[in-house]
């Protein structure tokens, strides 16, 4: 078809909808898409992240939420394109209180995949362009209040004479990301950091770590990094980012502040909770609660017999800062994912005598270069910005596809990888290595959805693996410690001065257990990984992510996070539906 077809086409299919749903003809609705199809809305219908599956799926949550919502308005925004089989458009739509965009798969004139996503509630618009403040009122103003005054007065009133909206725990990226979403759209919110600054969460980890992700994947929102910005960022670099970014977006920051406990008074509608400050015990008095604590809980820690009496030094991946001290010492590093590879090559570099990686599963393993390539070529790279394909517009795209369909799209990518890594592949399992791609061969992004673990993107230390610089015993775990050494489940015993446990971290409801209590840790569960429903109940069928950015099983508890591409996009709609509650608007979750 031609491009002025394929949109004619796909915008007929768009009134139609609409027609239906103004006419709450849900029956016409579903008859416009085809046996497999598929309808993820983020927040715009559902007041959640939500896909449904199937005519069935999608004529239920229909009739569940198009009477209160009233969808309407649905326009194609610029030209639509066929591939594949498939026309693909983009197209706004609006709502009784919310704007949005959506995101439109053909096939067959029929509808295939579809994706609503909100991005302004109506009257509660962010401020900018046209809109945006002034920064001064002119004339002559005895006793004006200066933009400092201001901020100085918001600093010491709130959560003292004036109480947060929204205390965010945790002040990466994905706290920050929050409170400068939450900052734009008026809602009142303190960030708590146990750590002094904004970007000490990055500083604080070992001194070679560099994101493995590139610069056009990890944009905040607002402020991207500028065009000289390194592809990959030194781990310092971006704290000292971070810090910019929360002063410049005038957050309330409390550093050096740790949360310990919290309690919902359900009758009242609010949280009380204690913060340790400076040494000070303040309670805070929030509507709503995020756990903004990265992607994991606690670091999973492993016991092992002897631990008590080995005499070398022995300590969590979490807590490596530098292999300096470890000079002509003998070293092992329990797991073979990317935490282990990266202290691997810190212990090589810094010459460690002997470094052994004890690996109990195999590993997904790309070359950095072929994802760049292939995995990130077509979304996040100066390529895609040359084709008009920006971070917000990447992020939608990636946003559209079902995670149903992920794994089979996935697997054509992650052949090529195969293809392009096979010599590399090829060395690592002759060294003793084992490496997969997945159990149905979608590779790295399925495992990193799924599990968030049992992958490397190879910045280097593969190589070391290969030519035996870094050792691998792999299929065994350690046994047994005595004073010098590990004993293998096979027997053998590799003399030590350092254990390092790369053996990863818990779900992240384990750290609501000492703050809130074990009761509420159990009663949300485990986040991350595929196959759940609207509030977190394991299912047959690959929806979305467990227990992230949406409403969780306890009122006004919410968790946000991943990393910097997740914590960017999805801020955005916890952001909205926090600002939807504290303006009183109705928000029934489907």
């Amino acid at each position: 078809m031609t491009t002025a077809s394929s949109t004619v086409t796909a915008a007929a299919w768009l009134t139609a909808l609409g027609d239906a749903l103004e006419a709450h003809d849900i029956a016409a609705a579903t008859a416009l898409f085809g046996t497999e199809c598929y309808w993820r809305d983020l927040v715009s219908l559902t007041w959640n992240i939500r896909t449904v599956e199937g005519r069935d799926g999608i004529a239920a949550m229909l009739a569940a939420t198009v009477p209160a919502v009233r969808p309407a308005t649905f326009t194609v925004s610029g030209e639509a394109t066929t591939a594949n089989g498939l026309i693909e458009a983009w197209f706004t739509f609006e709502t009784a209180v919310a704007r949005g965009i959506g995101h439109l798969r053909l096939r067959d004139g029929k509808g295939f995949t579809i994706l609503t996503a909100i991005t302004e509630l109506k009257g509660h618009e962010e401020k900018h362009g046209r809109s945006r403040e002034r920064g001064i009122e002119h004339g002559a103003i005895p006793g004006r209040t200066t933009w400092r005054d201001a901020r100085d007065e918001e600093e010491a009133s709130l959560g003292h004479s004036r109480q947060p909206y929204v205390v965010i725990v945790g002040g990466g990226q994905g706290g920050i990301a929050l409170g400068a979403r939450l900052k734009q759209l008026g809602v009142p919110a303190i960030i708590v950091e146990k750590n002094p600054r904004a970007g000490d969460s990055w500083r604080n980890r070992y001194r070679t770590l560099v994101l493995h992700d590139p610069v056009w994947y990890d944009h905040l929102p607002y402020i991207p990094f500028p065009a000289h910005w390194p592809v990959f960022t030194p781990k310092d670099k971006m704290g000292d980012w971070l810090e910019m970014y929360a002063k410049v977006m005038e957050l309330n920051y409390w550093g050096s502040t740790e949360c310990v406990k919290a309690e919902y008074d359900a009758n009242a509608g609010e949280w009380a909770v204690v913060v340790r400050r400076d040494g000070d015990m303040i309670t805070l008095r929030p509507k709503h609660l995020v756990f903004a604590t990265g992607s994991y809980g606690p670091p999973r820690l492993i016991d092992i017999p002897g631990q008590d009496v080995f005499g070398g030094e022995q300590y969590h991946s979490s807590r490596h800062v530098s292999a300096a001290p470890y000079r002509g010492k003998r070293c092992i590093v329990v797991g073979a994912n990317s935490s282990a590879h990266d202290i691997c090559a810190d212990l090589y570099e810094n010459g460690a005598a002997e470094i052994t990686m004890i690996q109990r599963t195999p590993t997904t393993v790309v070359r950095s270069e072929t994802l760049m390539d292939v995995g990130f070529g077509s979304l996040y790279s100066e390529e895609a910005v040359a084709r008009g394909i920006d971070t917000d517009k990447a992020d939608l795209i990636f946003a559209s596809v079902p995670f149903r369909l992920l794994p089979k799209t996935q697997k054509a990518l992650t052949d090529e990888m195969a293809r392009r890594d096979a010599g590399l592949i090829a060395r690592l399992e002759a060294a003793g290595f084992r490496t997969d791609y997945g159990p149905d061969g979608s590779g790295l992004l399925m495992k990193a959805l799924r599990t968030g673990s049992g992958y490397y993107l190879d910045v280097g230390c593969s190589e070391l693996i290969a030519t035996g610089a870094v050792k691998v015993r792999s299929g065994v775990e350690i046994a047994r410690l005595t004073e010098t050494s590990a004993v293998l489940t096979d027997g053998s015993e590799l003399p030590a001065d350092l254990i390092v446990y790369a053996t990863g971290y818990l779900p992240m409801n384990e750290w609501l257990a000492p703050i809130l209590s074990r009761a509420v840790a159990d009663q949300i569960g485990p986040n991350w990984g595929y196959g759940s429903d609207t509030r977190g109940d394991p299912g047959p069928w690959e929806g979305e992510l467990r227990n992230m950015w949406k409403p969780l099983r306890h009122e006004a508890l919410w968790f946000h996070g991943g990393n910097l591409h997740l914590s960017r996009h999805y801020s955005l709609y916890v952001a909205l539906q926090l600002k939807a509650r504290m303006e009183g608007i109705p928000t029934p979750v489907y």
